[in-house]
């Protein structure tokens, strides 16, 4: 990948200059962006892509192992101009709260259930995760109800959140890591670690807040039986 993804240093950032590497069509590849990719299954950024008095609407993708910026009608731009990135703001934070408040639900269930993520998805309105819980569906949604509550109470002790980089061989010997039933990281050398002191540690590249204060409370929305393996939970972070 060509482009620095600059959310992995600082997922504060709102808006950032970038040159421009590659035009093709609407289609914007920069050397360097705040914008989220859609990744790891958290919903892609949208924003604006500045240059002059233009301003274009611009949303995250990856493509072909690139971050690619998807804007509204072809730029007037070209490589090598140098652009301003602004994000919607409102939308990234959502995100970034429901996506810490989604690291610590899943220790919490790995701990108490020794249950594995199949599946899931963060917007910028709720989040949903897939579970590999088993029992009724009274015992499933009682489980949920149970490891939201210490959610809660854990994100109210306003722990700070570290990030960091480990070598991939050191970083897979710490015990759950990984907390996804059917992928591993990717193979690359360096992982990004999200550790939430006392709680969780996680390969993760994505964005999340500094503290888990800022999750405010989490409430569940529904509880799905989606088959054996798979029990969705839907929740939102207020």
């Amino acid at each position: 990948m060509r482009t620095k993804l600059l959310y992995q240093e600082d997922s504060y950032i709102r808006e950032f200059e970038a040159t421009v590497l590659e035009v093709n069509g609407n289609e914007v590849i920069l050397d360097r962006t705040a914008f989220h990719d859609g990744t790891g299954g958290v919903q892609a950024d949208s924003g604006y892509i500045i240059f002059g008095n233009e301003r274009y609407f611009a949303a995250a993708s990856h493509k072909g192992g690139e971050v690619v910026h998807v804007l509204d009608r072809a730029p007037v731009f070209k490589p090598g101009d140098v652009v301003r990135g602004e994000l919607d703001w409102e939308k990234r934070y959502k995100k970034m709260r429901l996506h810490t408040a989604a690291h610590i639900l899943s220790a919490v269930l790995y701990d108490k259930y020794n249950a594995l993520i199949t599946g899931g998805e963060i917007t910028h309105e709720y989040a949903r995760d897939d579970f590999n819980i088993e029992g009724d569906m009274a015992t499933v949604r009682k489980a949920f109800e149970e490891a939201v509550a210490v959610v809660n109470e854990i994100a109210q002790r306003g722990i700070e959140i570290k990030v960091y980089w480990l070598p991939r061989e050191e970083a897979l010997k710490i015990p759950g890591v990984v907390k996804l039933a059917e992928r591993m990281p990717p193979d690359i050398p360096r992982l990004r670690i999200v550790e939430i002191p006392g709680v969780d540690v996680q390969a993760d590249g994505g964005p999340h807040v500094k503290n888990t204060r800022e999750i405010g409370v989490v409430k569940i929305i529904k509880v799905e039986n989606r088959g054996k393996g798979k029990k969705r939970l839907y929740y939102t972070v207020e």
